[in-house]
């Protein structure tokens, strides 16, 4: 259920066509049960993708990422943990800007 959790979370609460307030991003979540997904932030918005790639290639670097348990991704998207209890890799400043981020529409 957790792993449906984070991406119901990332498709609606974080898809946007309200243009991001700072430079691009590519923000990935890494579930330790095997799903990962890819936030794309930009002018025209947010908008989430579940990562899957073919046998032996790996998707294009991402400017910061988040791995847990999907139990963990889903609280600290809720804001019911904190970030740093993730292991995060790239900006970190990234999630602290998602967090604070409150779309118009």
């Amino acid at each position: 259920m957790a792993l449906d959790g984070v991406e119901e979370f990332l498709s609606t609460c974080c898809a946007t066509t309200s243009a991001r307030p700072h430079k691009p991003a590519a923000l990935d979540f890494h579930a330790t049960e095997g799903r990962s997904w890819r936030l794309t932030l930009s002018g025209d918005g947010a908008r989430s993708t579940r990562l899957t790639t073919a046998a032996g290639e790996a998707p294009d670097a991402a400017d910061a990422s988040a791995r847990g348990t999907a139990g963990d991704l889903v609280l600290v998207l809720y804001g019911r943990i904190p970030v740093d209890s993730l292991t995060l890799d790239g900006d970190r400043v990234l999630f602290d800007q998602l967090q604070g981020w409150e779309p118009e529409d």
